[in-house]
């Protein structure tokens, strides 16, 4: 799974450092508003036709392991 995510990129000077699929502008967050809206993978590289479904499983990976993420709060010592 770990080379799925050499795919996602985060520059600060690239779309106000939001997370993008590597060499493009493409943010995670739309692949993903995407399929949540119930394109298929085939109609998103249809209309993207720089994405490749390794990009596409990428972006589910990411997404998977910000599901996963746990806070856990801070208590300032007095």
């Amino acid at each position: 799974m770990e080379p799925l995510l050499d795919r996602i990129t985060v520059d600060p000077t690239i779309c106000h450092g939001k997370p993008t699929i590597r060499g493009s502008r493409l943010m995670v967050a739309t692949i993903l508003e995407l399929l949540s809206a119930g394109m298929t993978h085939e109609e998103l590289i249809a209309d993207y036709p720089t994405l490749q479904e390794e990009d596409i499983r990428s972006c589910l990976v990411y997404a998977t392991r910000l599901a996963n993420f746990q806070f856990v709060p801070y208590n300032k010592a007095a």
